[in-house]
């Protein structure tokens, strides 16, 4: 019942009471970052949805209009030269991820879910196979983002992601988003630059 129905109505009444509190923020953050440095305030990129549909996620521009848009940046050489000054605090807040709250509005994606990958993160999605993690609406949050985000390897993530399509709930929603809140507050397992366990 939660998942066919009820996650959805969470979502949208959530979403929605979110994006019109934090509408001043949003619009403050949208005036820094055309001040600090040239190119959309929005970011798109083509990710991976439920069922293996693509969608476009929405995010708040941290990089210069010259960064790769289809690498993950934990994977970039050099990645800190790309992030703009504005980018490197939003990426740390985890700012730069709320308008994904319009992706969840129109829904593409959940509150809590797993993270959706790059279309063409081809290892991350055949991965995610193996446990019906690509069978569910992507997330702004998840478990995986709970358990060490960035550090983890492809094989946790998606082990971490199947455990969480195993086991939706209210309750374990809830207590995911809490985790993500704790997390985002310490900054918490966000790698930027190449990383070793992907």
């Amino acid at each position: 019942m939660y998942v066919n129905f009820l996650k959805r109505i969470f979502d949208l009444i959530v979403s929605l009471l979110v994006f019109i509190f934090i509408l001043p923020i949003f619009i403050l953050i949208i005036v820094i970052i055309k001040i600090d440095s040239k190119g959309p305030v929005f970011f798109t990129q083509k990710r991976i949805g439920k069922g293996k549909k693509t969608f476009y996620i929405f995010k708040f521009r941290s990089m210069s209009i010259e960064a790769p848009k289809d690498s993950p940046t934990h994977l970039l050489k050099n990645a800190d030269s790309y992030i703009t000054k504005a980018g490197e605090f939003l990426r740390k807040s985890s700012l730069d991820e709320l308008p994904q709250l319009i992706n969840i509005i129109k829904g593409d994606m959940s509150i809590v879910g797993p993270r959706p990958a790059l279309w063409n993160q081809y290892d991350l999605i055949e991965e995610r196979d193996k446990y019906n993690a690509n069978d569910v609406k992507p997330g702004l949050t998840g478990l995986a983002q709970i358990k060490g985000r960035d550090e983890l390897s492809i094989e946790d993530k998606s082990r971490y992601d199947g455990e969480y399509v195993k086991s939706i709930t209210f309750k374990n929603d809830i207590k995911i988003i809490i985790g993500t809140f704790l997390k985002v507050i310490s900054s918490d397992g966000i790698q930027e630059g190449e990383s070793n366990n992907e």
